[in-house]
């Protein structure tokens, strides 16, 4: 039977929960595959699996009941290897890099912040900031809300304005966060939000962080900051050379939501 891989630990690392469940419908068994050092936690892989909400939260729950004991390098979600024997393999290939970053990652945890803007308060924050699209509303209304092409053509600006401030805004929150933070992975773009960042912070600085994203609110109402975690370091995990996508490193990305 194939081999589901949520994580990599030292071989030190304290045991896991007792009956701790994984994904699959029944849960499988989570169990330990110790190589070099290292140790795999794993269970049996489970035919069919799909990156359904709650086999993504099964995949989730692990690795925060490993991670709260110790460094854990989180695998993405469907990480499947043809047996114990190929996982193994790769952890005694791969050892000295493992080991390197699981001593990186030590102390340390991701928090994943994601912002939007709040639309009204944005609107009026352009507004506020530009002469020219004020006066091109005001023609407009005094001109009865202004011809097809005027209307036009304010959209079209208020567009482009709300554009320019959602790159300032989000250049502005890396820049607010960065001081407190260890590393930093700015996550792919996606429609809803401005910003989509990953820092990496020491357990011990998690308050300072927090604080920070609270002065960021303050500081700019006109977003909405939403932060997940602390979680495992999803974003700050890093192949080894040569690894092969699907053995120890491939899957669905389950770490920032």
């Amino acid at each position: 039977m194939s081999t589901y891989i949520y994580g990599i630990v030292a071989d030190a690392h304290p045991s896991l929960p007792e009956g701790l469940g994984g994904v699959g419908d029944p849960p499988g068994e989570v169990r330990i595959l110790e190589e070099s050092g290292l140790a795999a936690v794993v269970s049996d892989a489970p035919e069919g699996l799909r990156p359904k909400r709650k086999e993504l939260l099964a995949h989730q729950h692990v690795l925060s009941e490993v991670g709260a004991a110790g460094c854990v390098l989180p695998m993405r979600f469907g990480s499947v290897a043809t047996d114990d024997k190929a996982v193994t393999d790769v952890l005694a290939e791969r050892a000295e890099h493992y080991k390197e970053r699981l001593r990186e990652l030590d102390g340390r945890v991701e928090y994943n912040v994601k912002a939007s803007h709040v639309e009204e308060a944005v609107l009026h924050r352009v507004m506020a900031d530009s002469p020219e699209l004020r006066a091109l509303m005001e023609a407009n209304r005094q001109a009865g809300g202004g011809s097809y092409e005027s209307k036009i053509q304010l959209g079209e600006m208020v567009a482009t304005a709300v554009k320019g401030q959602e790159a300032q805004d989000a250049t502005a929150l890396e820049r607010a966060l960065e001081p407190t933070a260890h590393a930093v992975s700015v996550g792919p773009e996606s429609t809803g939000w401005l910003a989509n960042v990953s820092y990496l912070v020491d357990r011990e600085a998690a308050q300072e962080f927090l604080t920070a994203v609270d002065r960021v609110r303050e500081e700019m109402p006109h977003l909405e900051v939403r932060v997940n975690g602390p979680l495992p370091p999803y974003s700050f995990v890093e192949p080894g050379p040569s690894e092969p996508a699907g053995t120890m490193a491939g899957g669905t990305d389950a770490g920032s939501g």
